[in-house]
């Protein structure tokens, strides 16, 4: 049975939109591509001294199970070439799962939704775009009314 899985995709090194087509591209072995938001630049939030991001948004009707999905975005990073130089330093690529259906999962290496969602412009903005009603399962907002109660400290430009 397919769930919907929306995954939160960032690069800032190179060419910061090939490298989101790339992703986009080799994702659709996880399952049937739903929906793409917009590209939008985004400032760096966690670590300030780096370039600014290029992030999208993926929904994706996949069959495959929360750690197999994990499994592929990671094996894409690597074949992308992604090094882990640095904790949330600059990066060719970056693969993060949003939401799986209504799941909560909490397991070494896997949290679902991601932890830090609901703190992020940078993905609530691409999230509302594509998929407005979309339900935090542990928050109970939607992906737009976690987005409005944010202030306004991130930059979020979209293109």
């Amino acid at each position: 049975m397919s769930e919907t899985a929306y995954l939160s995709l960032g690069s800032n090194l190179g060419d910061r939109a090939a490298n989101l087509r790339a992703a986009l591209a080799q994702l659709e072995f996880a399952g049937r591509v739903l929906a793409v938001s917009t590209f939008y630049e985004t400032q760096p939030v966690d670590v300030p001294d780096q370039p600014w991001f290029l992030n999208c948004v993926v929904a994706i009707a996949t069959d495959k199970s929360p750690r197999e999905l994990l499994q592929l975005a990671l094996k894409v990073e690597a074949e992308m070439g992604r090094l882990r130089m640095r904790h949330k330093g600059p990066r060719n690529i970056d693969i993060d799962i949003l939401l799986f259906g209504n799941r909560v999962i909490d397991e070494p290496g896997l949290r679902i939704p991601h932890p830090a969602m609901h703190k992020r412009r940078f993905v609530l903005e691409p999230l509302a775009e594509i998929a407005a009603e979309a339900r935090h399962p542990q928050l109970g907002k939607t992906a737009l009314e976690l987005m409005t109660a944010l202030g306004e400290e991130q930059t979020v430009r979209r293109l």
